[in-house]
């Protein structure tokens, strides 16, 4: 009985594998589709005037249209509410995204992200000091949605210097009216991913989506190949070495 249930468990096993690998295959080509189009809508929407101030979206379904739009914005920082995100890179370095939120003169605030710094290697808790100009202040930017979360290993982050941020937890905590997006500062007369450092010290050259696509091509290679592994293993050690043997027997 063991003997006749040996075949039924290597072929499960073998379909379960190749599922598996063809499904992580299948993954990867999904994300490289997103990258890409998120990458089309970033050069269709950049390419249109920007959006005027006063149709910034007010709810997250509104928000969503109009994400990768440019816009010019008016209003006075809050720098007393930034917040600097670990573990984020920038040109391959490690750093934080400096996060601080801009109040309107409708009272209601964006969260801006207004550029990486890199870390202190000697002190990683160490924060730059990054100057913040009073009073009206006017930005250029890209509409985005609010930054991508992280594995965190600890709950919710609080203080300066965090690794995630919620925006609705935030906005709760800072008691702003925050809008359901965030927007991506970029220098005057930059599409986002190059320049120099603005006068802040911050550095704007925000990656592009798809600028990694291949790495996504080459992880479904793998997994397709491992597929087809899988495959032949079973053909030759369940299908063809029976068949040979019994055809030596034969003669």
């Amino acid at each position: 009985m063991k003997g006749r249930r040996r075949p039924i468990i290597v072929l499960l096993a073998a379909l379960a594998g190749v599922a598996l690998t063809a499904r992580l295959g299948v993954w990867q080509l999904d994300r490289a589709a997103q990258k890409l189009a998120l990458q089309a809508a970033i050069d269709t929407r950049g390419a249109q005037p920007p959006l005027p101030a006063g149709a910034l979206a007010r709810d997250a379904t509104e928000a969503a249209s109009q994400h990768q739009r440019r816009i010019v914005l008016q209003g006075r920082w809050r720098p007393e509410f930034s917040v600097f995100l670990d573990n984020r890179q920038m040109d391959g370095r490690p750093g934080f995204y400096l996060l601080t939120p801009l109040e309107l003169g409708s009272g209601d605030a964006v969260l801006v992200q207004r550029g990486w710094a890199p870390r202190d290697l000697r002190d990683r808790a160490r924060v730059p000091v990054v100057p913040t100009p009073a009073g009206e202040v006017r930005i250029v930017g890209r509409i985005a949605p609010p930054p991508a979360s992280l594995y965190a290993f600890d709950g919710p982050d609080t203080g300066p210097l965090r690794q995630n941020l919620d925006l609705g937890a935030y906005a709760r905590e800072t008691g702003l009216a925050l809008r359901p997006l965030s927007v991506l500062q970029i220098d005057a007369g930059d599409d986002g991913n190059v320049g120099a450092a603005g006068h802040d010290g911050l550095q704007r050259r925000w990656p592009a989506p798809a600028v990694d696509v291949h790495k996504h091509y080459g992880y479904a290679f793998q997994w397709f190949a491992l597929t087809l592994l899988l495959i032949g293993l079973y053909v030759w050690f369940q299908v063809l070495q029976p068949w040979l043997r019994r055809r030596r027997t034969r003669a």
